[in-house]
């Protein structure tokens, strides 16, 4: 499972959208965890953060927001030598083939569709996780 330690970043233009996942990410025992309200926000945060020594190791990131969607940050974050291994899942209201196959061929580490279930959200996290760090 994910450290208990692990910094994670969650961007959504929804406040209430990111204290829902903010809830459950606590539930799950994390407590390191950023928020932005775009992607735009979202890179700066990451930046800041990578600069600080102290560089975020999940993202949870919406597809549409203002200034810049997720899936924009995405392409920046799988472009950026210093952020390209980060695990990144899309958490959307997006669900159609064309985007989901967007984002996979993207680099996305997993995919979850708005409104989901605490269950479904940790089954994602753990995939995501899994699949950057396959021996955890």
């Amino acid at each position: 499972m994910i450290p208990s330690s692990t910094r994670v970043l969650i961007v959504d233009d929804v406040q209430t959208m990111r204290q829902i996942v903010k809830g459950q990410l606590r539930g799950l025992g994390l407590t390191q965890i950023f928020e932005a309200d775009n992607g735009r926000a979202g890179l700066e945060t990451l930046q800041f953060q990578q600069a600080a020594g102290l560089p975020i190791e999940l993202v949870l990131c919406d597809w549409n927001m203002p200034v810049m969607p997720g899936i924009d940050l995405l392409k920046i974050v799988r472009s950026t030598p210093e952020f390209k291994d980060l695990p990144f899942l899309m958490i959307t209201a997006e669900g159609q083939q064309h985007q989901v196959v967007e984002a996979i061929k993207t680099g996305v580490s997993s995919y979850l569709v708005k409104p989901f279930a605490p269950a479904g959200l940790q089954d994602k996290l753990a995939a995501a996780w899994k699949r950057h760090h396959p021996s955890k």
